[in-house]
């Protein structure tokens, strides 16, 4: 081995990752050493934050400090899109290279490289195919206050011009009902449907909270919402008969693709510092990735900060408490 290389977790709410997340991300940095394209240990430092929503931007902030004095040469996270913009700002201030995995593309920047689970911009255009496909062409748009929610609504309007789509309120004659936005709201709306509307719903990816609470996708049942990961992905199905069961497959897919990202790129260069990670991350192209559709693939490039290319946004609706792809 070539020494200790310290890269930093940043866990900006209670349910992104936890104990399983790291476990997984060691498990992808063994694999990247197993086959002689990582010469150093790699030691992971993890820092928990109250982010936002509900939490503070303070909180962030203070976390990244204390990744960024113990000299970590990159960082895993955050994964909400409201963290990623404070985290951007930070990582371009400190000269840090992170790999966020959220939904925003508003979070990349020099320093700041995006792992793509959903797409603020990209899901618009996505249901909209599907539902247009389909033959819904009345569409009742439903939508929360969020920063989240929008950036979804901005994108769609350039969707449903470019599909046809005529979007109504709510109470009026509409062929589907679309959410965008966080899952509050949206188990707000699941709430309020629950046996009395029998017209198709679409979701963003926000019903992938459902994974995390079976009281929740219970009220979405029969929704069809984007995801970031399929039954049919042999990568996914690999790694997870070897961590075991009990782990969605999201934080599964996500935790072992960003930790084969960081392990390429730490394996690219001789002597890991936060410059010389940056540009090996840059170096990295065409891995096939554990979420989205058989040969998706990710890799950056010098002016290419989406790590996530081809299908990764995949259809899926929560049916008698399963998610199904669809």
């Amino acid at each position: 081995m070539s020494g200790m290389v310290a890269v930093g977790i940043l866990r900006d709410h209670p349910t992104a990752g936890g104990d399983a997340f790291a476990r997984v991300v060691r498990q992808a940095f063994a694999d990247v050493h197993a086959v002689g394209r990582l010469a150093h240990d790699v030691e992971l430092v993890e820092e928990q934050a109250d982010g936002l929503p509900r939490g503070t931007r303070e909180s962030v902030e203070a976390a990244f400090a204390r990744l960024a004095a113990r000299g970590v040469v990159a960082i895993i996270g955050p994964a909400i899109s409201d963290n990623g913009l404070v985290v951007r700002d930070l990582a371009d201030a400190a000269g840090l290279p992170c790999v966020n995995w959220t939904g925003g593309e508003e979070t990349r920047s020099e320093w700041m490289f995006h792992y793509q689970v959903g797409s603020l911009e990209e899901e618009p255009a996505f249901l909209a195919m599907h539902m247009a496909e389909r033959g819904h062409r009345r569409i009742a748009l439903v939508t929360d206050d969020s920063l989240v929610g929008r950036r979804y609504v901005d994108f769609f309007g350039d969707a449903a011009a470019r599909w046809r789509l005529d979007v109504v309120r709510e109470d009026e004659r509409a062929d589907a009902i679309l959410y965008l936005g966080l899952w509050d709201e949206a188990r707000a709306l699941g709430l309020r449907l629950t046996g009395s509307d029998r017209r198709p719903v679409f979701a963003n990816s926000a019903l992938m909270y459902g994974h995390a609470s079976p009281e929740w996708r219970r009220e979405w049942d029969g929704w069809c919402y984007v995801d970031a990961y399929s039954d049919r992905n042999a990568v996914l199905a690999d790694v997870r008969a070897r961590v075991g069961d009990g782990v969605a497959p999201v934080t599964v897919g996500a935790a072992y693709d960003m930790g084969r990202l960081v392990a390429e790129g730490i394996g690219t260069v001789a002597m890991p510092t936060r410059p010389t990670v940056k540009a090996g991350l840059e170096r990295v192209k065409v891995v096939p990735s554990a979420l989205g559709t058989p040969g998706t693939t990710m890799g950056f490039g010098r002016w290419e900060r989406g790590a996530l290319k081809g299908g990764f946004l995949v259809l899926r609706a929560w049916r008698d408490g399963e998610s199904v792809e669809a």
